[in-house]
């Protein structure tokens, strides 16, 4: 590993030195989970009522249930899971630089066999099963099954339709359209783009320009490692310059880069911009939340930042690695997918009939032709560990404008670069 990957492995734990301590001994009849998915959220909603059923299905045993939040699991995770603290089953980040480093790291639970017995991957078509999958270098796709996927997620772009129709615009389905709306608002004195540049979302719209000029063979090269990938190449220089160009022309405000994911999804529910590019993670509580305008969203135009959505992993230490298995049985279980779908998220293993909210329906549908359109393209930092940390940083500086377009991609290929002798590339 290199300096600078080991640094960023080293900072992970170091967020947690002051953490410890030590278990009283296993509890036969607690479950301990942790997930980060908020009440309101669909996926938050499906998992409230899988733990109702997990406790009136097993009489005496208790879920003591944490929520934690991404960041935090994202930075702490390897050091609690070699710890006594360790959860029976939590939510965690799929991907080689996650769960997959996790896997390789021997901190995972290897449920291949309980796949196989339980039919989970007979639920898990092709694309949503690739980020389960890990083999002996923690690259995603092939090998054993570390995680299960329990719902599915995309990033789509949200508009205000209110907003629209008092500016006479039509829904943005391509990307041409889309630019002419956000110049149209720029013109009436409204900034059209909900950003986050602090967290999520800024380099993920980074990458998602990038692959609307990107293909199938372009995402396994830099997602999988089955090929050269070249940094400036026409598809990310087209997404570098791209953005740059946004922020010249004032459809991402300047004050983005200090602008962490929720309030980028306040300014949005609340109506101070009409455009967010994000997740179907949104979904849920924008639909419980938006009262004030009309609102829907439109995939974005090609290649989507998009997958299974997270993964239930059992930690190699847990005290009740069967209950964990229970609870996600619970989980892909038809009723809780139905419910996962009518409460906004996208179900991986809902039954036949169609959600009966038409927004949901159409969620839903969207994602059915991505994959079938092998459209799905999982997420910019998933190739390297602390991958996320380095493109949060150098998109932030794209926009304060201490590096241009070019500067942040050779950011980008030197961290990426660097990976690649710790995966035997």
């Amino acid at each position: 590993m290199s300096k600078r990957l080991l640094a960023a492995a080293l900072a992970a734990l170091m967020a947690v030195a002051g953490c410890g301590g030590s278990d009283d001994g296993a509890d036969a009849n607690t479950l301990k989970l942790w997930h980060y998915e908020g009440p309101d959220s669909a996926m938050g909603v499906a998992w409230a009522e899988a733990i109702r059923q997990f406790e009136a299905s097993h009489p005496g045993v208790k879920v003591e249930f944490e929520e934690k939040g991404f960041e935090q699991i994202q930075k702490t995770a390897p050091m609690v899971l070699n710890s006594n603290d360790a959860p029976d089953i939590l939510e965690y980040n799929k991907g080689n630089a996650t769960a997959g480093l996790l896997s390789k790291q021997g901190l995972l639970t290897d449920l291949s066999d309980e796949v196989a017995k339980r039919g989970w991957d007979k639920k898990l078509g092709p694309g949503i099963d690739t980020t389960a999958k890990y083999d002996e270098r923690g690259v995603m796709g092939s090998g054993k099954w570390y995680g299960i996927p329990n719902y599915a997620e995309y990033v789509s772009i949200y508009y205000n339709k209110t907003m629209f129709d008092q500016q006479g615009l039509a829904a943005p389905t391509t990307l041409e359209e889309l630019t002419a709306a956000m110049r149209k608002f720029v013109a009436a004195g409204v900034t059209p783009l909900a950003l986050g540049g602090a967290e999520y979302p800024a380099q993920q719209v980074l990458y998602q320009l990038a692959l609307t000029k990107a293909d199938r063979d372009w995402v396994d090269r830099y997602q999988r490692y089955t090929g050269d990938v070249d940094f400036h190449d026409e598809a990310w220089v087209y997404g570098a310059e791209t953005f740059a160009e946004w922020l010249r022309e004032g459809y991402i405000g300047k004050d983005s880069a200090g602008v962490k994911a929720e309030d980028m999804g306040l300014a949005f529910m609340q109506g101070k911009n009409p455009i967010m590019i994000s997740g179907s993670w949104w979904y849920g509580r924008v639909q419980a939340q938006v009262k004030d305008f009309e609102w829907a969203s439109v995939p974005w135009p090609g290649m989507t930042a998009g997958s299974s959505g997270n993964l239930w992993v059992v930690p190699k230490g847990s005290k009740n690695k069967q209950l964990a298995y229970d609870f996600i049985e619970i989980t892909m279980s038809q009723p809780i997918q139905d419910k996962l779908r009518d409460a906004g998220g996208v179900a991986v293993a809902a039954g036949d009939s169609p959600a009966a909210d038409p927004k949901s329906k159409q969620l839903n549908d969207d994602f059915a032709a991505l994959v079938d359109g092998d459209r799905l393209a999982f997420y910019p930092d998933w190739p390297a560990p602390g991958f996320y940390d380095v493109q949060v940083s150098s998109v932030q500086k794209l926009i304060t404008g201490q590096l241009g377009p070019h500067e942040v991609l050779t950011e980008l290929s030197d961290y990426y670069k660097e990976n690649l002798a710790s995966v035997g590339k």
